[in-house]
């Protein structure tokens, strides 16, 4: 090889260094401004529960200062909640109700998913289709026949009044049939050779196979349900029956200026749901994208 072919050869790979070395900076740049705009974006979600989190920790005085950080910490509102209202009865009974609601409408949704899913049947996708249209429809317009019902059937003022009612998920069911359509059919052709019948193909083959999204969707049901105001607001009267949202409702409405009270009470009603989100975070995920592999 030339002297001259020597140095073309020694020009291109410097060449081609210096485009790697621009085109590495520009990555690292562009991620680093990803990250920068991601971690700006995560400090203004995070404000305003740090300032319900700080507010709560300060004296009445205090609330109205511009100051975000109080004086000295003051733990006891928390405990001053509990002495003011029946915190601890609406806590009960907003995981009461909550827990009804989501084993409820994990049970008919997985049931309906697989019939529409797994058995074949006149009209199947038909039917689907105006289930699925039943979302379409804003919540408000159905307040009131579902409030005419509730008071022909005598369950006004009652837990069984928002229990029965949210038994029941079009979103639910859509989702465990994504999800059950992704399982192979060659398993329920084995489990008929073996002799199982339509219900224990569902519950002993189907739903074990399942668990991923029931998981999701009895995270995502519990979570809505025991956050859920609006239903309860118009369904109860009797205040030993609020749930959580109706109470602190009730004591900003009764208790006056007790802002850092009332954010006590909020912060302990959210916190739980706070900890199952970034505890079950990675399963729902999961089981949001295992559901979504095939339409």
């Amino acid at each position: 090889m030339s002297m001259t072919e020597k140095s073309d050869t020694t020009t291109r790979d410097s060449a081609m260094n210096v485009s790697k070395g621009r085109t590495f900076q520009k990555e690292v740049m562009g991620i680093s401004l990803l990250h920068i705009l991601l971690a700006g974006m995560s400090l203004m979600f995070m404000l305003p529960f740090l300032w319900m989190l700080l507010t709560s920790l300060k004296t009445l005085a205090e609330v109205g200062l511009p100051e975000w950080m109080p004086a000295s910490f003051q733990w006891g509102n928390y405990l001053e909640v509990f002495n003011v209202i029946p915190f601890a009865k609406f806590y009960w009974n907003s995981i009461l109700i909550a827990s009804w609601v989501t084993f409820l409408q994990v049970f008919t949704s997985s049931l309906a998913a697989f019939s529409f899913s797994r058995l074949n049947w006149p009209g199947r996708d038909k039917v689907f289709l105006m289930y699925l249209a039943t979302m379409m429809l804003p919540g408000l317009v159905m307040m009131i026949p579902n409030y005419q019902i509730m008071i022909s059937l005598g369950w006004v003022d009652s837990f069984i009044g928002l229990i029965v009612p949210a038994s029941f998920s079009a979103f639910g069911t859509f989702m465990m049939r994504q999800f059950m359509m992704t399982i192979p059919t060659s398993l329920d052709e084995a489990a008929e050779i073996d002799g199982a019948n339509k219900w224990q193909l569902y519950w002993d083959v189907i739903l074990p196979l399942a668990k991923p999204g029931l998981l999701t969707l009895t995270i995502f049901t519990f979570m809505g349900n025991y956050q859920s105001f609006f239903w309860p607001l118009v369904m109860l009267k009797s205040i030993d029956k609020y749930t959580l949202p109706v109470g602190l409702l009730f004591f900003d409405s009764t208790r006056g200026q007790t802002t850092h009270l009332l954010m006590a009470g909020v912060t302990m009603s959210v916190l739980p749901m706070v900890i199952v989100f970034i505890i079950m975070q990675k399963q729902m995920v999961k089981g949001i994208q295992m559901g979504a592999v095939k339409g």
